[in-house]
């Protein structure tokens, strides 16, 4: 674990105060490296992140850069070598209710039918009959699977499965969605389906979305701004707001502004 007085150096102090009243998210100068049989291997050399309330955010970069080790510590399920990393300013030492993280892996419990894997978190919240029943109708009405409430895992596609997921993490209101490639193992036409109905859930639930892709075209099409990681030990190399409409719909990809933002980050990485 590291605390906020080992991780700011005195000379930083005033920079991060100065962030801190802005900030959802606010990472400076974080590292992490790895000792497996005394070789150390530097996984993120210095990433600098500050993410806003609300702000739907993408980090991309090539394979093995760290990006899901940067999530990981802002989940708090890693630890950074060095550096900051705050949450509401606040330093990220563990996992907390105020952080929902969705993996690839879709992560249901296999034992439970829908409906009771998204009520899960509010099982262990003690959360009174009525209305975790109110929030698990509210969100299978936002995944559109209010048929399959009974269903178990097995019985769903990779699409449908992730929408639990979805369904689940924010079932319990956190602050902060953690996605870490949520898309990456789905077919292209239900990973075009999944982003929209992710665009439209951020665009009314409103959390703060960090989300992790090595997919260009869908960070862009999802996102407010995109951060870009360079190679292992990886540092930010670029920071690019995406000026798109607010509402958008799949056929924004082929216009040219979008392709332009395409472009400009595939030629960072």
């Amino acid at each position: 674990m590291f605390g906020r007085k080992k991780a700011v150096k005195p000379d930083q102090t005033a920079s991060i105060e100065a962030h801190m009243a802005t900030s959802k998210i606010y990472v400076n100068n974080l590292g992490k490296t790895y000792v497996n049989k005394k070789i150390e291997t530097v996984a993120i050399e210095n990433a600098s992140i500050e993410i806003l309330d609300n702000e739907f955010v993408s980090i991309v970069g090539p394979s093995g850069c760290g990006k899901s080790t940067l999530l990981r510590i802002l989940a708090g399920l890693d630890n950074a070598t060095r550096g900051t990393a705050l949450v509401d300013d606040q330093t990220v030492e563990e996992p907390g209710a105020d952080r929902g993280m969705v993996f690839q892996s879709y992560t249901l419990f296999p034992w439970l039918t829908v409906e009771d894997n998204i009520r899960f978190g509010l099982n262990i919240k003690k959360m009174p009959k009525e209305k975790a029943n109110e929030i698990v109708d509210r969100y299978l009405d936002i995944i559109k699977l209010q048929e399959f409430r009974k269903s178990y895992p097995k019985e769903l596609s990779g699409g449908m499965k992730q929408r639990v997921a979805i369904a689940r993490a924010l079932a319990n209101s956190p602050k902060v969605l953690l996605m870490d490639e949520p898309f990456g193992a789905l077919d292209s036409q239900t990973k075009a389906e999944m982003q929209l109905l992710l665009r439209q859930i951020w665009q009314e639930e409103k959390p703060t979305v960090v989300f992790i892709t090595h997919d260009i075209e869908e960070a862009v099409f999802l996102s407010n701004r995109v951060y870009v990681m360079s190679a292992r030990p990886s540092i930010i190399k670029a920071n690019i707001p995406i000026y798109l409409p607010y509402k958008r719909e799949l056929e924004l990809k082929e216009t040219v502004k979008f392709m332009d933002y395409r472009r400009r980050i595939a030629a960072l990485l």
